[in-house]
């Protein structure tokens, strides 16, 4: 192969998430030709982070023939700043404050980085290569740790004038609810419908019911949505009852945002939509029951079917092939 047609021909992609960070090497038909992932709570401080991260990346970039291969890197995060390139006050990081992650990266790589929100990340490998191919208006939402979500209207990624359109994860869905740790407000969508949040409803619904329950078999701290999960798949009652309140919020929350902007489809991702119809049943059915008469049966619902590995891998390499220069 000669070098001009090697050089530039591969894009870096890394998706931090609230608990791990995902990072591939991309080449321009969306093959992840190599991939890893590491913890993204490792570290106090940024630095030691973005250290950790070129050690894991180095040895993949020299696999596909070195740094002049690379045309750049696109990061996605959370709280993160498409026209600043900063990750601002994000909640669910070890990091404070305003923080130049793409410039932190530009400078330990020698190589372009361009950061966006990470819910925007994979709603950009969504449109170009998953379930929202050929889709002009839809909304993707992230069930992590967090809940995230990037919206595209009429084709375009809807950024707002700030950089930050786009967190309905923090929109107030229970006035006065669950408070949030890293927002101090009560009542966000994410207190509820996230990993975090199904955590914290089986608390709740623990300590305020009688019910025998194989949860109740699980010590405190070691609670988790999986293990809900796993305890509704073994026919466990309140397990159930768990994922039908979360998904009767979720169902809410979704209403609001299809009467917001009409999408054509919303499309779920993330660790939650692994519960199938535990969760997606009474989703929809709470989303079809809260919205006026226009709306209803007109969106549909879908799990993205992009590997959950890939999806904001993608979608962050893509921003590289929009690079000016």
């Amino acid at each position: 192969m000669s070098k001009s047609s090697s050089y530039d021909s591969l894009a870096i992609g890394i998706d931090i998430g609230g608990t791990g960070t995902k990072f591939g090497i991309v080449d321009r038909n969306a093959n992840v030709l190599f991939s890893g992932e590491m913890s993204s709570r490792t570290h106090s401080e940024v630095e030691g982070f973005i250290e950790d991260l070129y050690k894991n990346l180095a040895p993949l970039i020299e696999k596909v023939g070195g740094s002049g291969r690379i045309r750049g890197i696109g990061v996605g995060a959370p709280n993160g700043n498409y026209y600043s390139g900063t990750v601002e006050y994000a909640p669910n990081l070890p990091w404070r404050g305003i923080i130049p992650l793409a410039k932190l990266v530009q400078n330990k790589f020698q190589l372009p980085a361009i950061l966006t929100n990470d819910a925007n990340a994979a709603a950009i490998g969504e449109m170009m290569y998953g379930a929202a191919k050929g889709m002009k208006d839809f909304i993707m939402i992230t069930l992590g740790t967090g809940v995230g979500s990037g919206i595209v209207a009429n084709g375009k990624l809807i950024y707002g004038h700030d950089g930050f359109a786009g967190e309905l994860g923090h929109t107030i869905i229970i006035p006065n609810g669950r408070h949030h740790e890293g927002t101090d407000k009560l009542g966000s969508l994410e207190s509820y419908a996230s990993a975090t949040g199904v955590t914290l409803t089986a608390i709740e619904v623990l300590e305020n019911s009688k019910e025998d329950s194989l949860l109740r078999k699980v010590p405190k701290e070691q609670l988790d949505s999986k293990k809900v999960y796993d305890a509704a798949i073994a026919g466990d009652k309140l397990a159930k009852e768990i994922f039908d309140y979360t998904g009767k919020i979720l169902g809410l929350a979704l209403a609001n945002f299809v009467m917001f902007s009409s999408p054509e489809a919303i499309i779920l991702f993330g660790g939650l939509t692994k519960a199938g119809d535990l969760i997606l049943k009474p989703t929809r059915e709470a989303m079809e029951e809260n919205l006026i008469q226009i709306f209803q049966n007109k969106v549909k619902i879908l799990v993205s079917h992009l590997k959950e590995s890939d999806a904001a891998i993608l979608g962050a390499s893509a921003l590289v092939w929009d690079m000016k220069g």
